[in-house]
């Protein structure tokens, strides 16, 4: 009998739902045990979250520096085969609640020397997060094997008005009377997480102890946008500057902050409307120039999975 620990922390319950698609298979079979363990902060977010919260939240959240969760209820037995790991992104980052568990004790005993495979729900921009789940995850010394990413199908330019319309009104859509898809995941690609979990418990129960290889090659895991790779890296470092100076500013409820915090949020809608455009056209421009370079930082991006997809149609 293997033994699967599902970590997992989703406000929406988009997240939950891509878990519950992917996992279902494992939950089927008869060699496998599935343990969930969902991560519940000690105050629970609001949502939809306030205008102000939400953005207050952010220079917290690329500094990693978490709210309180409630303990974690250690199962008895930690020792697991396999943990799927699965997060939002909240300001290029894991979310807050994620990133507290991986600062737990608890962390340390569930993950050290584990294969880890993390479930990504988001918008459209996740490598950053993913660094740096990377760099936590090798802290704790667990083993990431896998990557799987569902992100919103809808252009950037819809996205950029359905997900904040969410986030803020707690309704999903559409919005200006259709033109503006449903934000989220679609329910199709939810779905179609299936193969994922068909993959794993194919595999997983005839996999040797300390096997660290992909599970999810040629399933069409990850998908790279090139256009959004360099508009991603400016956004992290602008997230950086201004969530230093607004932590200078003191804690949220601050009047500074806040003052500087009503200047951040036109900045970032500035730059989300000029530079990241910019930075696409630039990027399709140079494409030729530098298609070597990009092919390697995609194929670095898309790591440990890939993008490949030639057993799409049979998963299917």
């Amino acid at each position: 009998m293997k033994r699967v620990l599902v970590v997992h922390y989703s406000q929406t319950g988009q997240l939950s739902d891509i878990l519950r698609s992917t996992v279902a298979p494992l939950e089927a079979s008869p060699d496998i045990e599935v343990t969930w363990l969902p991560i519940e902060p000690a105050t629970p977010y609001p949502f939809p979250w306030p205008a102000g919260f939400f953005f207050n939240t952010f220079p917290e959240t690329v500094y990693e520096d978490v709210d309180p969760i409630k303990p974690i209820a250690m199962p008895a037995d930690t020792d697991f085969d396999l943990v799927i790991l699965g997060y939002s992104v909240w300001f290029l980052s894991p979310s807050k609640p994620i990133t507290a568990f991986l600062q737990s004790t608890e962390a340390k005993t569930l993950l050290a020397g584990k294969p880890v495979i993390t479930v990504i729900g988001c918008r459209n921009m996740w490598l950053s997060a993913q660094e740096r789940m990377k760099d936590q995850l090798s802290a704790l010394g667990a083993h990431l094997i896998d990557n799987v990413v569902l992100t919103d199908s809808a252009h950037s330019a819809f996205t950029f008005i359905s997900t904040p319309a969410w986030m803020l009104t707690g309704h999903k859509g559409p919005f200006l009377g259709g033109v503006v898809p449903e934000a989220g995941v679609s329910a199709e690609d939810i779905a179609g997480c299936r193969r994922f979990g068909e993959a794993i418990a194919a595999k997983l129960p005839t996999r040797e102890r300390g096997d660290t290889s992909p599970m999810l090659s040629g399933l069409g895991a990850v998908s790279i946008f090139e256009g959004l790779m360099s508009s991603e890296k400016v956004a992290r470092k602008s997230f950086l500057i201004w969530g230093r100076l607004l932590r200078a500013c003191g804690k949220p409820g601050n009047p500074l902050r806040g003052a500087v915090l009503v200047i951040y949020v036109a900045f970032l809608f500035t730059l989300i409307c000029t530079v990241v455009p910019l930075l696409a056209v630039i990027k399709s421009l140079i494409k030729p120039l530098a298609r070597e370079r990009i092919a390697r930082q995609r194929a670095y991006y898309a790591e440990p999975s890939g993008e490949g997809r030639a057993l799409l149609g049979a998963a299917e």
